[in-house]
């Protein structure tokens, strides 16, 4: 498959200060720049619970629980009182309030939602991480919490519900909105965005699989879409600027049981609020 077009206009800016320190190391080791790239490529940015998201807040039972296979403890939030209940994983930099209003929906329509803050993010403890800690988080919230009748993704939170299918999460159905595919591509989009040479991005990922002890490549969607049986409804924005369209249709492409549903005008994150794209969430989980 031809690689995916970066768009150096579109794409989400790092600020100058991090990409002049990425020069400066490059400058004095490629062995130094490959561990600052890593170091930023694993640190997501904690934003504040912004004010629309504060009643599923405030109204959500909390916990924090400890995933052992990653020795880490994130923070979960339990959101409605239907025994129906219905995952939803948020994306990079996210929060597990990040998808309220699909949620408040599920829950005028009779479910009840399990999310959470995953490593590093929102509430939970730490400053770094990676897919494989979003995916073993959600294995251990499906058996503390679970079963759970449909799992929500969106961006990297998307690429995790599929890995997480393929690893054995058990559902019924699958959304993911606006998600990455092949990890490759996204190595290759963050060492292009920090204006460092295409051979960084290589030593990135031996980086990353020396450390983590996994072959990055396991974790793109498509692979993992390839060995899933459920329906699976695939969400994306044509223009989204984060995440290129050309992902949603390669991993819809990848599937046995796939619908694909393209918008226009809604980027990477208003996709989440609005009312057509829940509407078309809402009669994916109650076909029969």
């Amino acid at each position: 498959m031809a690689k995916k077009t970066i768009n150096p206009t579109k794409s989400l800016k790092i600020p100058t200060i991090i990409i002049l320190s990425a020069k400066l190391c490059a400058f004095i080791s490629i062995k130094l720049v490959t561990r600052f790239a890593a170091k930023i490529f694993t640190t997501p940015i904690k934003h504040k619970v912004p004010k629309r998201e504060f009643e599923m807040d405030s109204k959500s039972l909390k916990n924090n629980i400890y995933v052992p296979s990653i020795d880490k403890s994130v923070l979960t939030y339990h959101y409605g009182q239907s025994d129906r209940k219905i995952l939803l994983v948020h994306g990079w930099s996210g929060r597990g309030t990040q998808l309220f209003k699909i949620a408040d929906e599920l829950l005028q329509n009779g479910y009840s939602t399990i999310s959470f803050d995953a490593p590093a993010h929102g509430k939970s403890e730490g400053k770094t991480t990676i897919m494989s800690e979003f995916i073993a988080s959600i294995l251990e919230i499906e058996r503390q919490f679970g079963p759970f009748e449909i799992a929500i993704g969106h961006s990297l939170g998307g690429m995790s519900v599929l890995n997480a299918i393929k690893d054995g999460l058990s559902v019924e159905k699958a959304v993911i909105i606006g998600s990455g595919d092949i990890v490759q591509d996204i190595l290759d989009e963050f060492i292009f965005k920090l204006g460092l040479k295409e051979k960084i991005s290589q030593n990135l990922r031996n980086l990353f699989e020396k450390k983590y002890q996994v072959k990055m490549d396991d974790f793109s969607a498509y692979r993992a879409a390839q060995k899933i049986d459920i329906p699976v409804l695939v969400m994306h924005d044509n223009d989204d600027p984060e995440v290129s369209v050309k992902a949603g249709i390669h991993i819809n492409e990848n599937l046995k049981n796939g619908s694909l549903f393209l918008t226009d005008g809604l980027g990477h994150r208003k996709i989440l609020g609005n009312q057509n794209v829940i509407r078309k969430i809402l009669e994916f989980i109650k076909k029969t």
